[in-house]
């Protein structure tokens, strides 16, 4: 067992410290919509195109940055890339007009893509399986507290100094969170924390072959991509939803996103994380099933959400908490089954490809085409006679809907992944001993 497996707490406790900072950076765009919006006069459309230019470079480099994951020094890489995003982040307040903007965010995109990647492999090596979904979904936890804190903090600061103070004031924490990363996060041997180490070894053959020739990973990639689509669309328009359907100001809108995507969030991933590991003792598909059956569960709760008459903020609240709580249980299903079925040296080019169709096939569209949707719809509104204004509300209100139809088929295709899965993790169990 590698000598830094003492210091998997802490390091677990700067990654979960990355991963809220790298959520906190992103979801800011979401919190300032309207206030940028109104100022340069831009549709749904182009605000969707702003979150989309962040996702697709993210995507695009992430393939690159997972193979550098599996050879070099993966804490170097995190300090780099944290270094890197928080200064973008900084230089979008500064931002003049919509390219501007579009420039920023397409940096950050490179400096974040290092981090899912680079964690999910550390953490793979950090925690043997049995306890490796609960180390995922308190690392998992980054997504939601950050986003939550994000919704919170930016909204406030944008509605008390201006929405380019917003940016600035996020640029600090992440210079400082790279200098402790670099100093205090062990570096842990591939695969030591396997029942049976192959070290950093692998078969030969093209890396990407390999990690698509695992039929789960299949489903799974499938799955990450519908999956971020319904999560970008939530995460780019809840507080402009917010704002336009229940007339809720930023720091209201923040307040009751941050309480959507920051506790119920938590909430999700964290039960998600101990149930999932306790279900994959009694059946090897566990994970994926339970995974398939909250996002089943969650549909009717967001359907009865988004029904509710505008103006009623609480009851809109009331029934998508429990929704969003059951859409998270998906990251710590999904991630900790990905760590089950690839091998060590190939778990940061597995992370990099589901990531690549994650967020240039699902994250990508999910802003935009949201955005689209509730152009069309706001367009219709206007033509019967609405006035501008609350033409775009009833065409985001109707956008939305498009969560939970795309969900029902996220459930279809994690359930599909539960038939692979059992036969994956026995073949790679039987690999890695005949290797050890």
């Amino acid at each position: 067992m590698s000598k830094v497996h003492g210091r998997a707490g802490l390091a677990l406790g700067l990654l979960f410290a990355i991963n809220t900072l790298n959520f906190y950076d992103r979801h800011i765009l979401a919190t300032v919509t309207e206030p940028i919006r109104k100022q340069y006069g831009f549709t749904d459309t182009q605000m969707g195109w702003l979150g989309t230019a962040f996702i697709l470079l993210y995507a695009i480099v992430g393939i690159p940055f997972g193979r550098l994951a599996d050879r070099y020094n993966r804490k170097l890489l995190l300090g780099i890339g944290l270094f890197c995003w928080s200064l973008l982040t900084a230089l979008s307040g500064a931002a003049a007009g919509f390219w501007s903007l579009f420039l920023t965010r397409l940096g950050m995109g490179v400096g974040e893509a290092v981090c899912a990647p680079a964690a999910s492999s550390l953490i793979g090596d950090y925690y043997p399986a049995a306890r490796r979904a609960r180390a995922i979904s308190i690392f998992m936890l980054g997504l939601p507290v950050g986003a939550m804190l994000s919704y919170l903090l930016s909204g406030w600061v944008a509605q008390s100094f201006g929405w380019r103070a917003a940016f600035f004031v996020a640029g600090l924490p992440g210079v400082l969170l790279a200098i402790l990363t670099l100093t205090l996060m062990g570096e842990p041997d591939r695969g030591g924390a396997e029942a049976h180490a192959v070290g950093a070894r692998r078969r030969s053959g093209s890396p990407y072959l390999l990690v698509l020739s695992i039929p789960t990973m299949w489903w799974i990639i499938l799955s990450g991509a519908l999956h971020n689509f319904n999560m970008y669309a939530v995460a780019a328009f809840l507080p402009a939803f917010l704002s336009r359907s229940h007339g809720l100001d930023l720091r209201e809108s923040g307040f009751v996103s941050g309480m959507l995507l920051g506790l119920a969030g938590g909430v999700g991933l964290f039960w998600g994380g101990h149930l999932a590991d306790r279900l994959v003792h009694q059946r090897p598909h566990g994970r994926l099933a339970l995974g398939s059956l909250c996002l089943f569960a969650a549909i009717p709760l967001q359907v009865v959400a988004l029904g509710q008459a505008p103006g009623h903020p609480v009851a809109f609240l009331v029934w998508m908490l429990p929704g969003t709580m059951m859409m998270y249980v998906y990251y710590s299903t999904v991630y900790s089954t990905i760590q089950d079925i690839v091998e060590p040296s190939l778990r940061g080019t597995a992370m990099a490809l589901y990531f690549f169709a994650m967020y240039a096939l699902g994250g990508a569209l999910g802003p935009v085409g949201t955005g689209q949707l509730s152009d069309y719809f706001a367009r219709e509104a206007a033509a019967g006679g609405a006035a501008r204004e609350a033409a775009r509300a009833v065409g985001l209100h109707r956008a939305m809907y498009v969560v939970p139809a795309l969900q029902f088929l996220v459930g279809v295709v994690l359930y599909a992944g539960s038939r692979t899965v059992g036969r994956d993790r026995e073949k790679l169990q039987t690999w890695m001993q005949a290797e050890a």
